[in-house]
């Protein structure tokens, strides 16, 4: 037995940070693959000079919100000069309230990035310093110890993006990547130390930076971009796992003819559809029921309605890109440097339009969940498996096959069904009333993680029930596609087989779904979109 490594990344060496917005390609270059951040001289100029109109307000006797007042409820209150340091470290320092556990790595570097971005865009009025220490975090490896609660998704991820600026001012807590390269296993340390280590000056924030720091929807974001490049993954694989699922259930592939979802013009619907053709295509197992012998007049909706499902998801996902991208391209602060030279309030800050998505996301995720175990179950029902031995078992009566796989897959499935209810529906007021209505982005971008692992263990449930039936209606071959994903799942040791222990061979196949393994296979005989 062998273990599926994960696939080799195909990611940027380096990211340029600048005026100009990143991709999501290069926030998961970042986050996930320890791209190194370069920033860009002519946008640090432009950093440079941005910071100088605040250096004149900061001198102008009148109050100017964040530059020289306080903060939400208390911006009327005028901040002395000599005041005005200890004004946005008190900000950072009371900010940073997280509690729960650890978030996720990736998730962190992927939010100091786009903060830093927005940083790049000079329409916040931070020092060069300012964002040259953050890209210096995050070359170094030094990943701030963020908690999971204490943002509401407006005035952005406060208690998160404070986290991290309470570590660029050498306080709190961090991880350093060591030899584990994601640095799960390497013991929390004080910001001080690491930043010493590193070299890096800790900073001492001027007028408006504390605001700067903490003012952005940059976290639900991140999360935001990680999730669409991994669903785009997941619902590529899940159609090969429903090609293998019709192929396996002796079903037809006449519903996926292009000319009939030509009738009904949905793009999601009609990539979908010709990724389970190209799997299908020349399938031995297909032809072997295709003569008039064949009386079954339509299949099951599982199987027959997969195209419709996973466009529909598709399309989904498309719109939540559309305002990722969107969001890559802002600069959310409050105040806002204009190109004109003000300094204006604004409420670009607030998650809406990114939790909204986040949410929607986490509707389709559970309903592409829900339509795989039911392709699933269908393989160990014996009176709808079509010859196959109930629940795959090797003895019947002796042996249980994979019947509890199933059940652990309608135990994940029911629990996306509640992550699909939306946070974004609910708002608790905060601030003193100030902030009276609040976006709970964050919280959907949390479970929309959830969801998505969720789905990626569905998904591996059926690929290799699926490929455990392939195997068993030798000596009929499957397709090409379909038989090298049911060569991968056999190398992993969940082959037809007397009972044994399975949790470890459903995890082995969980990865190389999760890596991308799955997809591969499949997309090295069959073009997939």
């Amino acid at each position: 037995m062998s273990t599926i490594a994960p696939a080799p990344a195909r990611t940027a060496a380096s990211v340029t940070v600048g005026t100009g917005p990143l991709s999501i390609d290069d926030v998961v270059a970042v986050a996930r693959h320890d791209a190194r951040v370069e920033l860009d001289p002519a946008s640090l100029d432009a950093v440079a000079a941005s910071r100088a109109i605040i250096d004149d307000l900061a001198a102008d006797p009148q109050p100017h919100y964040g530059i020289s007042t306080g903060f939400g409820a208390l911006a009327t209150t005028f901040i002395p000069e000599d005041r005005r340091a200890q004004l946005q470290a008190s900000l950072v320092r009371s900010h940073a309230a997280g509690s729960g556990p650890e978030v996720e790595r990736e998730v962190v570097r992927a939010l100091m990035l786009l903060r830093l971005s927005t940083l790049m865009t000079g329409r916040t009025g931070v020092r060069r310093e300012t964002a040259e220490t953050y890209a210096a975090i995050l070359n170094a490896g030094i990943t701030p110890v963020v908690r999971e609660y204490g943002s509401l998704g407006c005035s952005g991820d406060l208690a998160p993006l404070a986290h991290c600026a309470l570590v660029a001012m050498g306080e709190g807590e961090v991880r350093v990547r060591g030899t584990d390269s994601d640095g799960a296993h390497t013991p929390p340390t004080d910001a001080a130390s690491a930043l010493a280590a590193a070299g890096i000056a800790p900073l001492h924030l001027g007028e408006k930076e504390g605001l700067a720091l903490i003012n952005g929807t940059d976290g639900m974001l991140g999360m935001l971009a990680l999730a669409i490049h991994d669903l785009r993954m997941l619902l590529a694989t899940a159609d090969v796992a429903a090609a293998m699922s019709v192929e396996g259930l002796m079903g037809t592939d006449a519903v996926f003819a292009a000319d009939l979802h030509a009738l009904r013009p949905q793009r999601g619907q009609a990539v979908s559809a010709a990724n389970i053709r190209s799997v299908l295509a020349g399938s031995p197992i297909v032809a072997s029921h295709k003569g008039p012998e064949c009386t079954r007049v339509q299949d099951a909706y599982s199987l027959r309605c997969a195209p419709q499902v996973h466009g529909a998801a598709r399309d989904t996902l498309a719109h939540a890109a559309s305002v990722a991208e969107a969001e890559l391209a802002s600069a959310v602060d409050n105040p806002v440097l204009t190109p004109d030279g003000r300094v204006e309030s604004n409420g670009n800050f607030h998650g809406a339009p990114v939790a909204y998505v986040l949410d929607f996301l986490a509707i389709a995720v559970a309903d592409v969940a829900s339509m795989s175990e039911r392709r699933t179950d269908r393989f160990l029902d014996k009176a709808r498996n079509h010859g196959l031995p109930p629940f795959l078992a090797h003895e019947v009566g002796v042996d249980s096959g994979l019947m509890i796989a199933q059940y652990t897959a309608a135990g994940i499935v029911s629990e996306l069904k509640r992550l699909a209810a939306p946070a974004s529906v609910d708002s608790i007021p905060s601030s003193a009333m100030q902030e009276d209505h609040v976006s709970m982005g964050w919280a959907a971008a949390r479970k929309l993680r959830r969801a998505i692992d969720g789905l990626t263990r569905v998904v591996a449930i059926e690929v290799m029930t699926a490929a455990r039936g392939l195997a068993l209606r030798a000596p009929l071959e499957p397709g090409r596609a379909t038989g090298a994903v049911v060569e991968l799942v056999a190398s992993t040791g969940a082959v037809p087989g007397e009972d044994r222990f399975l949790s470890p061979e459903i995890e082995r196949v969980v990865e190389a779904v999760r890596s991308g393994a799955v997809l591969d296979r499949a997309g090295a005989v069959a073009a997939l979109a």
